[in-house]
């Protein structure tokens, strides 16, 4: 088996030949590691490796499997996080160099110790922008898009989003809290699934926003996805957030047709804000999933201007709140983006704090509503393409930039509620983007079922990058 196919399976497929023996975890394993060193001298995706660790678990796994002790799906697939979560005996920086390259990790975060037992084999930590804002800190080499270096890599899972697209890991951990699972799904064409709020523990997670980071996987399909999710969610005696409602296997029923499954489309929501070949794949969608027997309800969705507007007065101040140890007292340490994010949190009334929940709990109330009638919604992930570098570099020098950049994204951290991205096309330069599916709350299966049903019909998830053959 040629490298680059070996690095190119799946997750779910590369579990199974594992499982079967077929090829070893140590030599998948082993192929992420020179492909790392191959390419991510370019792409910037990692921010450590964990290789003698890695080594260890890939041969654990092998001889777990080799005795007949099989643990599941996820057992001997080498697998990277973001470096939020913590993972003993590692540094977890959080994209900041100059606050946190001391701060090592004396457990596993929740999420790593149970991939851990799952039998994951645990490649590194991925970069992220600084503190999971928006921009990398200035002392940190920004990942690089695989499809197109002159284009944005997403923001703040970057190294998440590069390193699944170029094949250095076979998934990821992400995090989003306004964006940033979806975001750099969309730039580097891979699939994640932002959960729902509470759905996995952020026990061992560095916060951004208390009541609006999710943790969630990055994957190559929604099937791995599911997988990947399947392990991590549940309730955590260490994150009394965490919910206690059981974890369904998001693996059950793939590949049985969608008969029975509604899903929605607003014609409005689709295409105000948007570039006409968004909504195009979404409309193209609605026939693709309409063929694999799902009902398409025309829906009339809730705005979603007050509570994008209301998400500006949440996540500063919280962000302040979780900085409140070294900011404003280390603010020369601080890069621009992050340091901008906290000095509105502490310029925040708590009037408006209070008034951003109240419009919050509102637009929770009419989201729900709108699944009386569907199981799934079909929306935009973006405005438009992917940003170019040098656009990004010049991001914020108009006051709707930012409230554009996460328009179709932080409604739904805003909500709790679950979202899945998937890729549906390439632009002209190359470039992949997409849209997402939404769902109730706590219905990330339906979520996995639609999107698997969607990647089995079509093969934008399999577009592999020009920078990492």
């Amino acid at each position: 088996m040629a490298n680059s196919d070996l690095a190119y399976m799946e997750l779910l497929e590369l579990g199974a030949a594992i499982k079967a023996k077929k090829v070893s975890s140590v030599e998948a394993t082993r192929a992420m590691f020179e492909r790392i060193e191959a390419f991510d001298g370019k792409l910037y995706s990692y921010c450590a490796l964990m290789r003698d660790s890695a080594e260890a678990e890939a041969k654990r796994a092998d001889a777990d499997i080799a005795s007949g002790k099989h643990r599941g799906p996820l057992h001997g697939v080498p697998i990277a996080v973001k470096d939020l979560c913590d993972a003993k005996g590692v540094v977890t920086a959080s994209g900041m160099p100059r606050i946190r390259s001391k701060n090592v990790a004396t457990k596993d975060s929740t999420a790593v110790a149970r991939m851990r037992a799952a039998g994951a084999v645990i490649l590194g930590k991925l970069q992220l922008t600084e503190g999971a804002v928006a921009h990398h800190h200035p002392d940190v080499t920004v990942p690089v898009n695989p499809h197109n270096a002159k284009y944005w890599s997403g923001a703040s899972s970057s190294g998440s989003g590069v390193a699944t697209a170029a094949a250095l890991c076979y998934g990821s951990l992400g995090s989003d809290t306004g964006g940033s699972i979806r975001l750099p799904c969309f730039a580097n064409g891979v699939t994640g699934i932002k959960a729902s709020w509470g759905r996995v523990s952020k026990a061992g997670v560095a916060a951004l926003s208390w009541s609006l980071d999710h943790l969630g996987p990055m994957a190559r399909s929604a099937a791995d996805c599911g997988a990947i999710l399947g392990v991590i969610a549940g309730t955590d005696p260490e994150d009394p957030t965490a919910l206690r409602t059981p974890v369904p296997d998001y693996l059950a029923g793939l590949g049985q047709g969608l008969k029975g499954i509604r899903i929605g489309y607003d014609e409005a929501y689709s295409t105000r804000h948007v570039i006409p070949a968004i909504s195009k794949t979404i409309r193209e969608a609605c026939d693709v999933l309409k063929a694999a027997g799902a009902e398409i309800k025309p829906i009339k969705f809730p705005s979603t201007d007050e509570v994008l507007d209301a998400w500006f007065s949440i996540c500063p101040p919280e962000c302040a709140a979780a900085h409140e140890a070294t900011f404003p007292a280390r603010a020369g340490d601080y890069g621009p983006g992050l340091k901008e994010m906290a000095e509105g949190g502490w310029k925040t009334t708590g009037i408006a704090y209070a008034k951003a929940h109240n419009v919050r709990m509102i637009f929770r109330g009419q989201y729900d509503a709108v699944f009386d009638d569907v199981d799934v919604v079909l929306a935009p992930a973006g405005m438009r393409y992917t940003l170019s570098v040098a656009e990004f570099d010049k991001f914020g020098t108009k006051e709707s930039d930012w409230p554009d950049l996460i328009r179709f994204t932080a409604p739904f951290d805003m909500a709790g509620t679950p979202t899945l991205p998937l890729p549906s096309g390439i632009d002209p330069d190359g470039v992949p983007f997409g849209f997402q599916l939404l769902a109730r709350h706590l219905n990330e299966a339906a979520l996995v079922k639609v999107g698997d049903a969607y990647q089995r019909a079509t093969k934008h998830h399999k577009v592999r990058p020009k920078l990492a053959p």
